[in-house]
């Protein structure tokens, strides 16, 4: 496993850092916050009163404490799979961001593992996707459904997997977006998209087909069918005065 990896904004810290003991309750939600949940308010006010209601020391001092009882696990970023160096999207513009990963621990992951948007652009409203389980140094793909920004330009988002309790772990997973008028991804994702449900949907039978009148289970039915079709061209052809 790897070592703890903790997140922290540092000007989030800095304010939580200062705010004085009238505060306290402020502070206990915090703490519960920034651990995924993971300790219950009591245990959240030892540590803060502790290390005199600094929340930064806190956290550093429960991880001090914990680290060596916490099972974190491991991701390796493999490869970007769309959206690759050199690829544009037009602007307003619908499209699947594909990540490659691997668990790179010698643990299965934990149930319930999730993709999160974690900071930069995030472009659209999806901020998490859920992932399966991986067993040790298997490599899956990861997808989230994105929209690009109105206006041109260089744009970048950032994302991570994070386990049920709120613990992030692995590498950060980056979204780095190209935005030109001329982008040409979209459509090509769309016309993949279109030519993958074409191929899958049952096509009439060309003119070349022996049996144009459709499949019939005995000639009987084939012979009545065809003639039911003549008699009624025939008909036309009289209401027409042909």
């Amino acid at each position: 496993m790897e070592g703890m990896d903790v997140d922290l904004d540092p000007e989030l810290m800095q304010k939580f850092s200062c705010l004085g003991t009238t505060d306290k309750d402020v502070l206990i939600s915090e703490f519960q916050r920034l651990l995924g949940f993971q300790l219950n308010p009591a245990g959240c006010a030892f540590f803060l009163d502790m290390t005199n209601w600094n929340l930064q020391a806190a956290i550093g001092a429960y991880y001090d404490f914990e680290s060596p009882n916490i099972s974190v696990p491991s991701m390796s970023f493999v490869e970007d799979v769309t959206i690759g160096e050199g690829e544009s999207i037009p602007p307003d513009t619908q499209f699947i961001k594909t990540w490659r990963i691997q668990n790179s621990g010698a643990e299965a992951w934990p149930p319930g593992v999730c993709l999160k948007y974690v900071g930069g652009d995030q472009f659209g409203h999806v901020n998490m996707v859920m992932v399966r389980s991986l067993e040790p140094q298997e490599i899956a793909d990861v997808s989230v459904q994105m929209c690009s920004p109105s206006r041109a330009g260089m744009y970048q988002g950032q994302w991570r997997m994070c386990t049920a309790t709120g613990l992030y772990y692995g590498d950060v997973i980056w979204v780095i977006l190209s935005v030109e008028v001329g982008g040409l991804l979209g459509v090509t994702q769309q016309l993949s998209s279109f030519e993958t449900e074409f191929n899958t949907q049952p096509h009439r039978k060309s003119s070349s087909d022996p049996y144009p009148l459709g499949s019939y289970s005995t000639v009987e039915e084939m012979k009545h069918a065809q003639n039911k079709l003549e008699s009624s061209s025939v008909k036309m052809k009289c209401e027409l005065g042909q």
